[in-house]
């Protein structure tokens, strides 16, 4: 549980399910098979994270388990290349050759920053393309041309570019959580929070806008039950993702000790959920985001048990 903190996967479905709504197929084998994937990439890299930083960890993080002494590093090595390959196999599987075309890319920017972006000037840029091109597997997975996007076509480039802007705003957040992770240990200068903060209240606004703006511009007008909803749901998502990992910033710039933003770290971790769920809102399914949203207390509990960072 520790060594992939098993209870921060729950950050990971969302991902797809955000692309697969914004590609036009929410749910589905594929989709389930995505999440899958998904999910077993995400713990080989934590796996991976604890085998690349068993030395870092031994001064940083002693209580890690592979520095504690509680799983070899071998078995750390082990894990993160038995995942991989289930990961890329549950991709095969559901998705053929596009679901390889994403979730080979993702794999290697996952392996290539454990084993040696992390600590270089393009390490946040690596990790947001990783969750960027989570997105994109939830698009590719979902790929279809339902009624509300138009005559965009269908096909993998179809998918690919209606699956853009949610890759866009999450790979965002991503790199803020990201910048601010480099300082969970020795603390920040209050200007990265500040920085961060007004970046993830940018990707709220835009996460929420397109959804509520019909509502507010004129002409006014009533706005038909599935509209309303959508645009509920994504405003609450926003109010969660605002409330948990915005706040938690704003603590950080107030008190920018480690001990405040590796708070903050784990609430931009959990708060990913929230995020999907707004993104997954605004592109028209407001009942699957609902549900997704309902797991962010569960992780928050969850997260208090095991760490997610």
């Amino acid at each position: 549980m520790s060594l992939v903190r098993a209870p921060a996967a729950l950050s990971v479905p969302g991902d797809i399910l955000a692309g697969a709504t914004a590609a036009g197929r929410p749910l589905g084998p594929r989709t389930a098979g995505a999440m899958a994937s998904s999910v077993c990439l995400y713990w080989a890299g934590m796996a991976l994270n604890d085998y690349a930083d068993a030395a870092v960890d031994s001064v940083e993080r002693p209580t890690r388990p592979v520095p504690s002494g509680r799983v070899p590093r071998r078995t750390a090595l082990a894990v993160a290349t038995g995942l991989t390959g289930a990961g890329l196999g549950l991709a095969a599987v559901s998705g053929g050759r596009r679901g390889l075309a994403v979730a080979l890319p993702l794999t290697a920017l996952i392996w290539a920053y454990d084993l040696k972006l992390k600590s270089t000037p393009a390490g946040p840029a690596a990790m947001a393309g990783a969750r960027a091109l989570d997105v994109l597997a939830g698009a590719v997975a979902g790929g279809g041309s339902p009624p509300w996007h138009g005559p965009r076509g269908g096909g993998t480039a179809g998918a690919l570019a209606r699956g853009a802007v949610p890759a866009l705003l999450t790979g965002v957040h991503t790199y803020t959580l990201t910048a601010l992770s480099r300082h969970e240990i020795s603390g920040a200068p209050a200007r990265l929070p500040a920085t961060t903060l007004a970046v993830s209240s940018a990707t709220a606004l835009s996460t929420v806008l397109p959804s509520v703006l019909p509502a507010l511009l004129p002409p006014r007008r009533t706005l038909p039950r599935e509209e309303v909803a959508r645009t509920a749901v994504a405003s609450a998502g926003v109010l969660a993702y605002l409330g948990t990992y915005g706040w938690a910033q704003v603590r950080a710039v107030r008190d920018p000790r480690a001990s405040s933003v590796r708070r903050a770290v784990g609430a931009g971790i959990l708060a990913m959920v929230p995020l999907q769920a707004a993104l997954t809102a605004r592109a028209g399914a407001p009942v699957a985001a609902a549900l997704l949203g309902a797991l962010h207390p569960v992780a928050q509990r969850l997260a208090r048990r095991v760490s997610p960072t």
